[in-house]
């Protein structure tokens, strides 16, 4: 028998836990599901300009790149969470991992001053920096990934 690492069994937990199920979560979890599949496709379609001017100057990535991956990525975890409830667990912490990963774009909107998605004073961008904690609470809370991380 060999050795269970830390990381290992990290992810071991998130694979195996049974998470808890209450309509409050479904209703959430499936809310957030359709919020990144409507998200996905606004990248790739509507808003795709919008988006663009989200995308931090100093990423060494092309922009228009940056947003359609994102898009197809918001895709994939709507679905993911719509879809996957045997796996939810995990597929909240990708979820709430993406919403981190994607939280520079919306600093950057702030610091420069980036006029998007009516976002267009100072106040509105910065007010809407505390929306994007919310969203990873979200998706940790719905998938029910907060109670498997804080078991030991």
């Amino acid at each position: 028998m060999s050795p269970v690492t830390p990381t290992a069994s990290f992810w071991q937990r998130l694979l195996t836990a049974e998470p808890p199920v209450s309509v409050p979560r479904t209703v959430g979890r499936l809310l957030l599901g359709l919020a990144l599949l409507l998200a996905g496709v606004s990248h790739l379609t509507l808003q795709r300009t919008e988006f663009l001017a989200q995308v931090p100057r100093w990423l060494p990535l092309d922009g228009d790149f940056v947003v359609v991956a994102s898009g197809v990525v918001e895709l994939a975890l709507g679905a993911a969470l719509l879809v996957w409830s045997r796996r939810r667990v995990l597929v909240g912490v990708v979820v709430a991992t993406f919403f981190v990963a994607i939280f520079p774009g919306n600093i950057n909107q702030y610091i420069h001053g980036i006029s998007a998605f009516g976002l267009d004073t100072d106040q509105a961008r910065l007010t809407r920096l505390f929306f994007q904690p919310l969203l990873v609470l979200w998706a940790l809370w719905s998938t029910g990934a907060w109670r498997a991380l804080r078991q030991r």
